[in-house]
């Protein structure tokens, strides 16, 4: 991830992609160091932080606590209110304010948030980054120039008795040379000695050349001195010289090497190119061997697609009378249901039993009925014969009373 929050994907930044979760915790935790984060983990009782904590999973529940607390810590210390989580809060909430907070301050967000819940890897490691860098340009703190320490990597030449030491050999081999050391040589004596070779004078003393010393102490004596001969010559791995060299030497490493490869690769290709032939060859042979094999199979192939085809049309008939049959069915169940309850009506004698006890009601209401009619008739043939004897008797009668006449 860069440093503007913009995300580049795995594919585009090569094999090493993998690993750059553990170069952004490293990162990550320099920043946290210059900040100062021990506070915020003796706080809670924490220890500090691994090289690689965040880029393993460990334990996901304190990895999340961990995360979520240092968000807070670092998001307040950028100068924005933040509170810290609690354990009853929710992860989505807390996640979302945490990622709220990240982009108000410029950063791009193109991860899904269920990415942050593990505690670890790349997303988490992100995040935490981009707010610890916020943090440090609230506090204006400026990053310095790198000082790498001097390297104290020696290499012994050991100068034989053969061997001839020249101010140009010097010159190509000597990249710094310490003041400090006991046993170094003079750039200005040897070149003075080199000049004087080379016009042929001779820098021995002429008291040595017919020497009295005995051999057995110029032997110890040089026994003495041999470790002060060692010419002592410190390498700078920096220096473009060496760099010139290495490359000189890797191209030519590269060179036999490819000689050496490209011999085996075009046998390998010449192997490739028969194997292709004999199989092309072969192939070409096969097809016209079995070419009526062929013809016959296209054939039958042909003959069951044809075949194919009929079975779907009959099975499409065969569909569409199974459909109609099972209507026909449902409607003879239902014909044969209506007669059932049709016969069980009909064969019930509860409505015959019903009809006889009303006949017989009928019956006794109709006598009743005819007592009723007969007492009535005879009431008024009473009352027709008593009216017709009064008017009888009022016929012959001469005289009418009044007090009778009231009564009628």
């Amino acid at each position: 991830m860069a440093e503007d929050g913009r995300r580049v994907d795995e594919d585009d930044r090569g094999p090493g992609a993998a690993f750059q979760v553990f170069v952004t915790m490293e990162d990550l935790l320099d920043k946290l160091r210059l900040l100062n984060y021990e506070e915020v983990l003796n706080k809670h009782n924490m220890k500090p932080l691994t090289r690689h904590y965040f880029a393993l999973p460990t334990n996901p529940g304190e990895q999340f606590f961990i995360f979520s607390t240092l968000s807070a810590w670092l998001i307040n210390k950028a100068g924005h209110h933040f509170e810290q989580p609690q354990d009853y809060d929710g992860p989505n909430a807390t996640i979302s304010n945490i990622l709220a907070e990240l982009r108000s301050f410029g950063y791009t967000v193109d991860f899904p948030p269920s990415k942050l819940k593990t505690g670890h890897g790349e997303q988490v490691c992100y995040v935490l980054d981009c707010l610890a860098e916020e943090v440090l340009k609230h506090i204006n703190f400026a990053w310095s120039r790198p000082i790498y320490p001097s390297e104290e990597l020696e290499e012994e030449t050991v100068v034989g008795e053969d061997s001839e030491l020249t101010l140009n050999k010097l010159e190509e081999e000597i990249v710094e040379e310490d003041s400090d050391d006991e046993h170094c040589i003079d750039l200005n004596d040897l070149a003075s000695q080199s000049h004087k070779l080379a016009q042929g004078e001779s820098t021995k003393p002429q008291e040595i050349l017919e020497s009295n010393i005995d051999a057995v102490e110029w032997n110890m004596e040089l026994e003495r001195v041999l470790p002060q001969l060692k010419v002592t010559i410190r390498t700078d791995n920096k220096d473009w010289r060496i760099h010139v060299d290495q490359m000189h030497q890797h191209r030519e490493d590269i060179e036999s090497l490819f000689k050496e490869s490209q011999g085996y690769l075009d046998k390998l290709q010449n192997e490739i190119s028969k194997t292709l032939e004999k199989v092309s060859s072969r192939e070409k042979y096969i097809n016209n061997q079995l070419q009526p094999l062929v013809q016959e199979y296209r054939a039958a192939q042909a003959q069951l697609n044809e075949a194919k085809e009929g079975y779907q049309q009959g099975s499409g008939g065969v569909t569409e009378r199974t459909r109609m049959l099972s209507e026909i069915t449902e409607e003879l169940e239902k014909v044969k249901q209506e007669m059932e309850e049709k016969g069980s009506s009909m064969t019930d004698g509860a409505p015959l039993v019903k009809i006889k006890q009303a006949l017989t009601k009928l019956k006794q209401e109709t006598k009743q009925m005819e007592i009723r009619i007969g007492v009535v008739e005879h009431t008024l043939l009473q009352s027709k014969l008593k009216e017709k004897s009064n008017m009888t008797r009022d016929m012959h009668a001469i005289n009418i009373p009044e007090s009778s006449i009231g009564v009628y």
